[in-house]
């Protein structure tokens, strides 16, 4: 039976990825998480990390998209001292393949650190993540190389579980991507579950995927977006509608009072949920979007 609480919250990064979650109880935090690693010019999570947690140790940090936007500030992760503990991604493709595919459209600081950890990154993990989050568990599914050969399509989609309460972060899987984990029963029966969903690809049009609405009724709908850029309001309508067939309602946002379908970085800001160990969830977010 779950204990304590969990607290997650979705970084406002504008068009990029970063969300940090750990598990309390009697008000201490535990272990740190973090799925992704983007920043802004005016923050980054590992000075967040280092000065405003206090922390020179990220337990766990998941890549779901091997791309600058996911990464940006992973290089100063090392920079600042802090100790990543375990890393999760795809392991597809190989560190060589992989840097192949991401000369072509050249290279940083990140994503340099990144082929260096996701080549180093092979021991046995020593405190999996499932045995020691204080009953926050996680699921991960991907695509293999060289069945796709584009760092999209080879997301790691990650599934966050606490006392039911699922969240399902996808990166930035595009259709194709969507449609070959959808042949995998397991992974429908993942999607049967989440209530809240990080909109692939920003919101994108290129990572929304109809077939996932035949298993996934989320409550809402997460983009981490900012001002319009590639499309991404543009498909906030289609998310709220997929939301509202099976929730008319939404749900409600402690911060207004207002009930709402989707919720976006771009208007609310940093966005956090509460989950209590009965599965119940408040959403704050930092603006009164």
């Amino acid at each position: 039976m779950a204990q304590g609480e969990m607290l997650l919250r979705v970084w406002d990064v504008e068009h990029g990825a970063c969300a940090m979650l750990h598990h309390l109880q009697s008000g201490v935090a535990g272990k740190l998480a973090m799925i992704d690693s983007g920043s802004t010019n005016g923050w980054r999570p590992s000075t967040f990390i280092k000065n405003s947690l206090g922390r020179n140790q990220l337990d766990y940090l998941f890549i779901t998209n091997a791309d600058q936007d996911h990464m940006s500030d992973l290089d100063g992760l090392w920079q600042e001292g802090i100790d990543v503990k375990t890393l999760i991604r795809n392991p597809h493709p190989p560190a060589d393949e992989l840097r192949k595919i991401k000369a072509a459209g050249g290279m940083s600081n990140d994503i340099e650190r990144f082929l260096r950890i996701h080549s180093s990154y092979n021991q046995t993990v020593t405190e999996p993540f499932n045995d020691h989050m204080g009953g926050i568990t996680r699921k991960t599914f991907f695509n293999k190389f060289p069945d796709f050969t584009d760092t999209n399509n080879l997301s790691c989609a990650v599934f966050i579980e606490f006392a039911g309460f699922r969240i399902l972060f996808p990166g930035d899987l595009e259709e194709d991507g969507w449609l070959a984990l959808l042949q995998r029963q397991d992974f429908r029966q993942e999607l049967a579950g989440v209530d809240v969903l990080i909109a692939a690809h920003h919101g994108r049009e290129n990572g929304y995927c109809d077939d996932v609405f035949n298993y996934c009724r989320p409550r809402t709908v997460v983009m981490s977006d900012k001002a319009i850029v590639h499309d991404t309001q543009g498909m906030t309508q289609t998310y709220r509608q997929r939301v509202i067939d099976n929730w008319p309602i939404g749900v409600k946002v402690a911060t207004t009072m207002k009930d709402r379908h989707v919720l976006t970085t771009r208007r609310d800001g940093w966005i956090q949920f509460a989950v209590d160990a009965g599965g119940n969830f408040t959403i704050t977010t930092e603006k009164a979007g």
